[in-house]
Order: structure tokens, then sequence, then C-alpha cells
């Protein structure tokens, strides 16, 4: 089965800083990554194309981005960032080169829980969905309620949930989480990334048997047609490498038939990014 990776990233630390990554925590991954160092292992789990994802809140690293997926036959498409609160969203977008995908701003290090409400943000996120891009949505747990009205007043965007919103996997709990996750898969313009999860479990010890909560509860929420998987490489180095993020995802969509694991590593990252 040829595979997608709908979320990677890379980062040159030579290009601009990158001070996400100053914490010690964050010393594992503290190198440059490169679509180089991706393809081998990528090939390994039959990834045959994949979703390049933006990393800082930089335009410049966006048209970067979109260099490399022109030269790459690895990378399908981009998703980008730009400021979603500044006038002229449409023209920013027509003024970039071809394959861009869609769009992502860190709502997740915004103090504001209620950033997506802003009249601002909400004019750019319709700029974007005249595009006829998808929007990201990288929120934490807290967030989901804005979320939530942010979709409902925007049917027209399709939107994709990264990493199931960060879900307290190390502590095991599932409310308000689940909820608010079942509530969100209510709208048909949401699909979610079956991705991000080994890194909100224990790094050293995690087990799939931890993740399957969280998994199952966005497969049944969604359905296997709004999931797609992704890696989120080299952020999961952290806690694991590329080939142990594939193997639990399939161990955790053992269960479903062939045709919705054909969705989840690959049909739904087709359809939710037009690739």
């Amino acid at each position: 089965m040829s595979r997608i990776d709908a979320h990677h990233h890379v980062w040159d630390l030579a290009t601009r800083p990158h001070t996400w990554l100053d914490p010690e925590p964050m010393a594992p991954v503290r190198r440059t990554y490169t679509l180089d160092d991706l393809a081998g292992h990528a090939a390994a789990a039959g990834v045959t194309r994949t979703v390049l994802v933006q990393v800082l809140p930089d335009l410049d690293e966006t048209r970067e981005f979109l260099a490399l997926a022109a030269a790459s036959e690895l990378v399908a498409g981009v998703v980008g960032w730009i400021d979603l609160t500044a006038p002229g969203v449409a023209d920013t977008l027509a003024a970039l080169p071809p394959g861009l995908v869609g769009v992502r701003h860190g709502v997740q290090s915004e103090p504001d829980p209620a950033w997506l409400d802003r009249p601002d943000v909400r004019r750019g996120l319709a700029g974007v969905a005249a595009a006829g891009l998808a929007y990201d949505l990288l929120t934490l747990p807290h967030q989901l309620p804005s979320a939530i009205g942010t979709v409902a007043a925007l049917p027209q965007l399709t939107f994709v949930l990264d990493h199931l919103s960060k879900p307290p996997i190390a502590s095991g709990e599932l409310e308000p989480w689940r909820g608010h996750i079942r509530e969100l898969a209510a709208y048909p313009n949401v699909f979610c990334k079956l991705s991000g999860m080994v890194t909100e479990a224990e790094h050293t010890s995690w087990r799939v048997s931890d993740l399957r909560p969280y998994a199952e509860t966005v497969l049944e929420a969604f359905g296997p047609e709004r999931v797609m998987f992704g890696s989120d490489w080299p952020v999961c180095l952290l806690a694991a490498r590329y080939d142990q993020v594939v193997a639990a995802a399939d161990e955790l969509c053992a269960g479903l038939s062939e045709d919705e694991r054909a969705a989840v590593f690959a049909g739904t990252a087709r359809r939710a990014y037009q690739i």
C-alpha cells in the first residue's frame, strides 16, 4: 500500500532562529533536519508522498518550503504560514508559488484561549477558504471550544486538526478532551491527523496501549474517511523513531478494513489537501 505521511517538518538552524528548540527537553532534536534525512525512513515505511508543515510564523520559511516541494518528488504539498490577522490575505496567498495546500498558525502558543474567535482571525480564515486551501488547527485541549465555534462559523473551510489537539496521554485522562473531539467531529468539514501521540505520552516508556483510547476516540468520532496518518517527524524523535511511529499507527489501525486503512494512510490526505 502506497502511503502518504500527512505531517512532517524540516528545519535549518543556520537559516533563522528556532527559539522553540531552546528549552532543554528539546535538546535531542536541536539540529538541522532535511528532506534527505527523511527520505530513507519514508521509503522503508512505504511512504511515497508527504505533506511538509510550517514550523515558524515566517512567510519566508513558507516560500522556502514551497521551493523544496517544487524540487522534490517526495513532498506533495506544503502547509505554510501567513499572518491571518493582516489585511489582504487573499493577495498574500495569490502571490505565493504553487504547492501550497493549507495554512497553519500555532494557536497552541497563543495566550488567549479564544484567539480563533477574533474577528480579524475569522476574516483571514475566510480568505483561506476562498483560496481553496485547508486550515490546520494546532490547538491544545482547552482551546477546543473556540475551535468548535470557529468551525461552525466557517462551513466553507476545510479544517484539519493536528495531533488530536494534543490530549494528555501521559496522564491517561480522556475528559473533557473526548467530549470536545466528538463535538468537533460532528462538523463534516473537519478532518483529524493521527499524529503527535508519542510525544504526548511518556517519552521513554510509552506503549501502543497508552495511545489506543485516543486513537479509537478519533477513529470512532471522525471515521477513517476523515482521519489521516502523520509522523510529526522529526519532533517524534523525542519519543520514537520514524519506523516506530509508523508501526504504532499500523497496530492502532489493524482492526480496520482494507479500504479504511487505505483512507487513513493515503486517501484522506488526498481529499483533505486536494493532492
